[in-house]
């Protein structure tokens, strides 16, 4: 691959820690400007600095930079003498944020790798999820990753860390936790676990190339019907395979119709969703973007379609970006019934580069638009059938996620009887009827 050409689109709600991330490329232009300034660059942070000024100058999707002097913005970034790059770091951080867009943005060295690991959807380590529990205080097993050296292991769910390489736990935070526990293929971390009904015990675990599970399914008999239940957490580069895995496995168990669960997914890669929305429907406009210059870009469904069973579709809130792609195509074509909250509103397009130090850089390059051409950015997607869940409601899942597309969860459920619904027209009048708008 071009390593100075190519870069790969990303959708990603901003505010999501360890933000996921593409195929990342170094994009560096030659410089423009007089010959001081060119010697100017020769000082390694001034040369990052302008390293970002010159790819937000090409691709950033604003042509007027929200009414900046970017050019200005150049001149004053490299008259600075920056003593070191955490002081260059801010003061690109400063020259982007007139800009007032949330998505572009500079990422230091640590949070662009935990963006790359996560959009990648793979990471070095040993395939457990953690969670921190508050009133223990204690690291806790949420599960361990199937066939990872964790899983191997006979790591359970459960299970509290209680050292991490003879370090205890205790006040350690869940971010601080990761780190010692990542390292590099083929090295060892070893675990102090603690089980109910047993000693404490050390387990010697080999690290290796995990990668991530994006998708979730599971058979689930409700009321007469065999329904297939599908949550993806995000678009990572491995999702659109899991997912299609995820449909063929439901269709050889005969399932009358599906759930989607697009709940708290943040997004992740354009191309992942467009792959996906194709997987559910056969026919009709995905989703098109629109660049700086007005270019247009038309994504629309090949006739691959794995199913053409009922589908609902749940989103909140936190169904951002990527989610909201396929939400608008499942939508708008009369695919599915959306159910949930209005979604995020986020509909923009980041090109993401590899800086030269190791950094990174997101900038968003265009504007994207559901089949209907409504402009959802900061409005997000209506629901069909809007259900809200209280605050209170919302606390007590976050403390029980095991409550998610059980008899606990109103969404879900009211995703049954949406299901149920249909299959009774399909029945009786031989058709799939989408059901009216609730609200």
């Amino acid at each position: 691959m071009n390593k100075y050409r190519k870069y790969s689109p990303l959708l990603k709600r901003f505010f999501c820690i360890g933000a996921v991330a593409t195929t990342v490329t170094l994009s560096v232009l030659a410089p423009i400007g007089v010959n001081s300034v060119c010697a100017a660059l020769q000082d390694s942070p001034k040369n990052l600095v302008d390293e970002i000024w010159q790819i937000v100058n090409r691709e950033y999707v604003d042509e007027s930079f929200n009414q900046v002097d970017w050019q200005a913005t150049r001149q004053e970034l490299l008259s600075k003498d920056y003593t070191s790059k955490e002081q260059a770091y801010q003061a690109i951080r400063n020259a982007l944020e007139p800009l007032g867009d949330p998505y572009t943005r500079f990422l230091d060295p640590e949070k662009f790798q935990e963006l790359t690991n996560q959009t990648s959807g793979e990471l070095s380590g040993v395939g457990i999820r953690l969670e921190f529990n508050e009133p223990t205080q204690a690291l806790r097993v949420v599960e361990p990753i199937e066939n990872s050296p964790a899983h191997k292991a006979n790591i359970k769910s459960g299970d509290r860390v209680l050292a991490i390489d003879g370090q205890s736990t205790k006040g350690m935070s869940l971010e601080q936790a990761s780190a010692l526990i990542r390292g590099e293929i083929g090295t060892s971390v070893t675990l102090e676990i603690s089980r109910e009904g047993k000693s404490s015990f050390d387990v010697k675990l080999t690290r290796a190339q995990i990668e991530l599970p994006s998708v979730h399914y599971s058979l689930k008999q409700e009321g007469g019907i065999r329904v297939g239940y599908i949550s993806l957490d995000e678009f990572s580069s491995h999702a659109a395979e899991q997912m299609r895995k995820a449909i063929q496995n439901l269709n050889e168990q005969n399932v009358d119709g599906y759930v989607l669960d697009l709940r708290n997914n943040p997004g992740g890669l354009l191309y992942a969703s467009i792959e996906i929305a194709r997987m559910w429907l056969g026919t009709g406009k995905i989703v098109s973007t629109i660049d700086r210059i007005g270019g247009k870009q038309e994504y629309s469904a090949n006739r691959t379609a794995l199913t053409e069973l009922p589908l609902a579709v749940l989103v909140n809130g936190n169904s951002a970006s990527a989610s909201e792609i396929l939400t608008g195509a499942l939508q708008d074509n009369q695919r599915a019934i959306v159910i949930g909250s209005p979604t995020f509103g986020k509909a923009v397009v980041q090109s993401v580069h590899s800086l030269s130090d190791g950094s990174g850089l997101a900038v968003t390059i265009s504007r994207y638009y559901p089949p209907s051409g409504i402009d959802i950015n900061h409005k997000g997607i209506a629901p069909d059938i809007e259900l809200n869940l209280s605050s209170e409601q919302k606390q007590l899942f976050n403390r029980k996620p095991e409550w998610r597309a059980t008899k606990e969860d109103p969404q879900y459920q009211r995703a049954i009887s949406a299901l149920h619904n249909d299959l009774f027209w399909q029945g009786n009048q031989g058709q799939s009827v989408r059901p009216i708008s609730i609200r």
